[in-house]
């Protein structure tokens, strides 16, 4: 039977998986147009800490945007309970790949027939995760920055893609207040990621080879102009673990590429500095 494009969605719940750095913040900003969204965790920890964060957060989003209303918002660590009656769902679980795919496999196994199955992997296209997916047709890259403060969503097929649903998400999800694009064949890293990348991986052996400092690069890329924030601050918000995982993942696709920053990384993470989740890593004035 050939796949058909969810109905209703206005009356079927948003599912956000993974209530880590990013996952809370993609349901935050999915709960600014009433309905349901639902998040689920193994780690009722993890999903307390996601509450109290949307629950601060919520009302200034809602004032910022200055329209929408606060969504319903379940917290659920049954994951056949999470996805049930969902339209959307999308895995924002750590950046292992084996682990992605025995998710979206099982994922697959329990949604809805119609429902769109989004993977938020930073690195990696859907095409190498759906080695378990019944029904690749339905289930795509929908990478997302970091939500609020970053409003890029892109979207990038697996190869077997419906192409109905690129034109769904870009008309349902821009709603929500992202700017929506489609990468038009697969790239590693997207379109603005593989670009940061490059960036990022600069920077970072500015500092590997003993240029210059952290502190000193960040307060030099705010003077000049390229953000409010330093990279070596936004690095320490993402994770530097997640930073670590995508770099060695570049590495593995693209030998050539020197190692320097990887390794800078992989030094902190050794020592347990993973940023502002641990207290500690570039900088260490986290409470």
């Amino acid at each position: 039977m050939s796949y058909q494009l969810p109905t209703n969605v206005a009356d079927r719940p948003i599912v956000v998986l993974g209530a880590g750095t990013l996952g809370r913040r993609i349901a935050l900003t999915h709960a600014t147009r009433g309905g349901s969204v639902r998040l689920y965790d193994l780690s009722e920890k993890q999903l307390h800490e996601a509450k109290r964060f949307i629950d601060d957060q919520l009302p200034t989003l809602l004032e910022t945007r200055g329209s929408g209303s606060p969504a319903t918002i379940e917290y659920v660590t049954d994951l056949e309970n999470a996805v049930r009656n969902a339209w959307y769902i999308v895995e924002s679980i750590p950046e292992v790949p084996s682990l992605k795919i025995d998710v979206l496999g099982t994922v697959d196994t329990l949604a809805e027939p119609d429902a769109i199955i989004g993977t938020n992997s930073s690195s990696y296209a859907s095409s190498e995760l759906v080695a378990k997916v019944a029904h690749p047709e339905r289930v795509l890259n929908t990478h997302y920055g970091q939500p609020p403060e970053t409003r890029q969503l892109e979207l990038m097929s697996d190869g077997h893609t419906d192409g109905r649903i690129f034109d769904l998400l870009k008309r349902e999800l821009s709603a929500y207040g992202f700017v929506v694009a489609v990468a038009h064949v697969e790239s590693v890293g997207f379109i603005v990621n593989r670009v940061w990348a490059a960036v990022k991986r600069e920077s970072l052996a500015v500092v590997a080879q003993g240029v210059t400092t952290a502190e000193e690069f960040d307060n030099l890329w705010v003077a000049a102009g390229f953000g409010n924030t330093g990279i070596f601050r936004l690095i320490d918000q993402v994770g530097l673990d997640v930073a670590l995982d995508i770099e060695n993942h570049y590495l593995e696709r693209f030998p050539h590429l020197p190692s320097d920053s990887r390794n800078l990384l992989e030094k902190y993470v050794q020592q347990g500095k993973l940023g502002v989740k641990s207290g500690e890593g570039f900088y260490s004035d986290y409470t």
